[in-house]
């Protein structure tokens, strides 16, 4: 039987690691079931982002009346807007024949499961054939994860969609008609930015009494009032059934509260509802791999799981699931994999930011309000709306408008900052400097001075770790949106904040 001393499996982040290996004359295996480039490049952020774009432009052209432009849309190019989507995902077809042609490589092309301890086989994906069996010294699993689709009655036999088939073989050739979304989660929001912008009549189902719950409670708010100008949203319903065929579905819902049924229709039904992790289909027990109750596998703080050399990371771990968090994990993994014992990485995540690209667009770094009272901060909070900025009025924003976005702040005591939550145009943008101050004076070593003369900045330059102060000592260009970030700081009101007793003793 054939023994590598790297198997990676996943041809997402996992490739970064295993293009490591290569290099150091290791003889590597790679297993993927579907096309190479991981969730990110064929069904997930990249594509998604290429059509959330010219959704984007129909709304800022529709916005555009506010301050006085009035926009005609003439024609949405869906053919040009699906033929750029395409050769994004198609970057696959040249990675896998880069890939084929690469020494001391042997790629299984199918599904992998375990056999025993560091033994694999891999399976077609009909799971009728053999592609073959082998041992590994080492294992990386960057498997990603899979939509969980919900116990609706009858809905395999109605038909659905996922986001793993949109970018297949159920892509539409033109936007659909009306559109059904279970869910309320990122991806949900996004799609129903994408297809309520394009003309699609959207309808969202969500059993949860609120949109995006990762987010605050004001933003998941927001999003949903928003929403509400350009589609139809039910929250605290439950689908139960599906019915119908071809172009003509319904889904029947249930109120959590009341038990009160509702029916709604659509030509298509997508379900969002969530991901769930990969490890039975790798049957991972074989091994002794643990994994949580919710099936995801458990890694420590080195990305190794339970299991001696087999490492984990990405959307397999189910922490954080973002490209940006696996590109990081994988450096580490890296590092763990190859280098010193001694010198071994940690991965860390305080500060795993993301965004939401829907419309608004949301922000997010670091903890909610609520979590950080949770944990025990004593905290400020600080808002700020976009109209309270020059930048704001003139891009039409206006106190009380349902569209007026906000930043909102999470600060302790110290001044450190905690969390950053941004609703609005360019919130992606905006959240992104707190990721650097939060992640700012880990390590801190005054440089030489080089002369007798005292320079202040160096006197600054070991700053409180991740505080508020650098913005507070800085200037912010005026006008523009970075005011509603930078001044928010102005309005610190104390959440939980114990006051000092101060005893007063009188002679």
């Amino acid at each position: 039987m054939e023994t590598y001393d790297l198997v990676v499996i996943g041809s997402g982040a996992g490739l970064s690691v295993l293009n490591v290996g290569l290099q150091v004359g290791m003889k590597c295996a790679l297993v993927e079931d579907t096309k190479l480039g991981g969730t990110c490049l064929t069904r997930g952020c990249i594509p998604s982002k290429v059509l959330v774009h010219p959704a984007d432009l129909i709304r800022e052209a529709q916005h555009a009346k506010k301050v006085g432009v009035h926009l005609n849309i003439e024609k949405i190019d869906w053919d040009l807007i699906s033929k750029r989507m395409w050769s994004q995902i198609d970057e696959n077809k040249q990675m896998e024949e880069g890939l084929s042609h690469v020494p001391n490589l042997k790629m299984f092309r199918g599904i992998g499961e375990f056999v025993g301890e560091y033994e694999m086989e891999v399976k077609s994906r009909d799971g009728k054939e053999s592609i073959g069996r082998f041992k590994g010294e080492k294992f990386v699993i960057a498997s990603g994860a899979r939509t969980i689709i919900p116990p609706i009655e009858d809905l395999e036999e109605v038909g659905f969609v996922t986001s793993r088939t949109f970018f297949g073989d159920k892509f539409p050739k033109q936007p659909w008609k009306s559109l059904i979304i279970i869910g309320g989660g990122v991806i949900a929001a996004e799609f129903a930015h994408i297809f309520s912008a394009m003309g699609t009549e959207v309808t969202i189902i969500e059993m949860l009494p609120r949109l995006i719950t990762t987010e605050e409670p004001e933003i998941s708010e927001f999003l949903e009032q928003n929403f509400k100008k350009h589609m139809t949203v039910y929250v605290n319903y439950r689908a139960i059934k599906a019915k119908g065929k071809k172009k003509n579905k319904a889904i029947i819902a249930q109120n959590m509260n009341d038990g009160k049924e509702i029916e709604v229709s659509a030509e298509e039904i997508l379900i969002a509802t969530g991901r769930r992790s990969n490890a039975d289909i790798l049957k991972v027990n074989m091994t002794g791999i643990e994994t949580d109750e919710k099936g995801w596998i458990k890694t420590n703080k080195y990305l190794e799981t339970s299991k001696k050399n087999i490492w984990c990371f990405g959307d397999a771990n189910g922490l954080y699931q973002f490209r940006h968090k696996a590109n990081y994990e994988a450096e580490i993994c890296t590092n763990n994999i190859f280098g010193p014992e001694d010198q071994k990485k940690s991965a860390d995540y305080s500060t795993v930011p993301w965004a939401i690209f829907t419309h608004p667009q949301v922000g997010h770094v670091g903890m909610t309000q609520a979590e950080a009272v949770e944990k025990g901060h004593e905290i400020f909070v600080a808002k700020k709306n976009y109209s309270t900025i020059a930048k704001g009025f003139a891009m039409g924003f206006s106190a009380d408008d349902v569209d007026d976005g906000f930043v909102k702040l999470i600060v302790d005591k110290s001044y450190r900052l905690l969390g950053a939550h941004v609703v609005g145009p360019h919130a992606a943008i905006l959240v992104q400097p707190f990721v650097y101050l939060m992640n700012s004076g880990f390590t801190c070593s005054l440089p030489e001075p080089q002369s007798e003369i005292n320079i202040p900045k160096l006197e600054k330059a070991c700053p409180e770790a991740g505080s508020f102060m650098p913005i507070y000592n800085s200037m912010v260009i005026h006008p523009s949106l970075n005011e509603v970030t930078g001044w928010a700081i102005g309005n610190l009101k104390p959440i939980n904040i114990k006051m000092e007793n101060h005893e007063h003793h009188h002679s």
